[in-house]
């Protein structure tokens, strides 16, 4: 399976080598003994390999366990990683693309589902940035029937406890500051050709609201209520599908951008005002040109803003640390004093990295 973060690892000239598959892990099961603290709780992002055996899945997963983990968000369905991970008391959530889908029957069947440019362009047909950014449009009511749907399938698995939201927003608008330069793009301003959704249903619904078509807008960026109509736009899609994830009884989470500022300004994503179990915002902080003591900064900022309305993991992203677990250690502290509840982790999960999450277990 393609990796479904390729777009932002391969704009990383620094971690060209780095690979983001989760391996297992050489270190003993039985080298690690329980966590002697819950203050430190953990989840990771695992692409699950259909072909690995039980007995490798028993023992990684034992691990996890041990060291704090919770739970596992998995980005493809394998009812055998599933069911040996709740078997360590570790929740099984599938991970899912939502907004972004670029299935080849679904593009051929209904290309008028997708989003469209200021500057006229479908991504069914001319998605921005890179092939795989296939946008639907979040205001046509056919598109939420189908990612319900969707959603009700995935949560009709007993084995699985949970819906993971990704890709639930609109596309970039703006990049991160440091993949400018890999797509020799300066965006102190939002191009039309970045800036969705400017469909006819989207123009239509914005017009019956305001008397305004979005397209004659003469700043359009700078447009409160057209910013405005796009993030209830998926606030609607996140919250219809939290009913589904309710009339199930299991939870629906969501990975989102590092802080409330940032996704509202370059994706659309007001998830403060989401109906989610917990939320994971992936505070990668190269990609924003910061350094680790940011990851703190930005906790703080998100659990101001949600006041205590769901926990908030802080997703930190391995390949950032380049190896250095002391950083790491740093910024798992940082994020839990700045009243994370956890931490999770996308990359890599090695023997260094269970190593220190003991470490920071122990040490506690």
């Amino acid at each position: 399976m393609t990796d479904r973060r390729k777009f932002l690892k391969n704009t990383m000239q620094t971690l060209a080598a780095t690979s983001l598959a989760y391996l297992p892990s050489q270190i003993n099961a039985a080298e690690i003994q329980p966590a002697v603290s819950n203050k430190y709780k953990y989840w990771g992002w695992v692409n699950p390999d259909h072909n690995e055996p039980v007995d490798v899945l028993k023992a990684r997963y034992k691990k996890y366990a041990n060291v704090g983990f919770k739970g596992i968000l998995f980005e493809a369905d394998s009812q055998k990683h599933f069911e040996e991970a709740k078997q360590n008391g570790l929740e099984a959530h599938r991970w899912n693309w939502t907004m972004n889908n670029g299935a080849a029957k679904l593009l051929k069947e209904h290309p008028e589902w997708y989003a469209v440019s200021r500057s006229g362009n479908s991504c069914a047909t001319k998605p921005p940035y890179v092939d795989y950014y296939r946008w639907l449009c979040p205001s046509k009511p056919e598109v939420l029937n189908f990612l319900m749907e969707e959603a009700n399938t995935i949560l009709s698995k007993n084995y699985i406890d949970g819906l993971h939201l990704d890709y639930i927003r609109f596309s970039d608008v703006i990049l991160p500051l440091n993949l400018w330069s890999d797509y020799k793009l300066v965006q102190q301003t939002e191009l039309p050709d970045y800036d969705f959704c400017y469909c006819k249903t989207c123009r239509d619904k914005y017009q019956a609201q305001t008397g305004k078509d979005p397209l004659k807008l003469q700043f359009p960026d700078a447009q409160v209520s057209w910013r405005t109509f796009r993030y209830r736009a998926i606030n609607d899609v996140v919250n219809s599908l939290a009913t589904v994830a309710k009339a199930h009884h299991k939870k629906i989470t969501a990975a989102v951008f590092p802080t409330p500022e940032i996704a509202r300004r370059i994706v659309r994503q007001d998830w403060t005002n989401w109906n989610l179990d917990a939320v994971f915002p992936m505070i990668y902080h190269k990609f924003y040109q910061e350094e680790a003591t940011w990851i703190g900064e930005a906790v703080a900022e998100g659990v101001h803003f949600l006041n205590n309305k769901f926990p908030l993991y802080a997703g930190l992203y391995l390949p950032d640390f380049n190896n250095n677990m002391a950083e790491l250690e740093m910024a798992i502290h940082l994020a839990v004093k700045n009243k994370a509840a956890g931490i999770s982790l996308f990359g890599n999960i090695d023997d260094k990295v269970l190593e220190t999450l003991k470490n920071i277990a122990n040490n506690s």
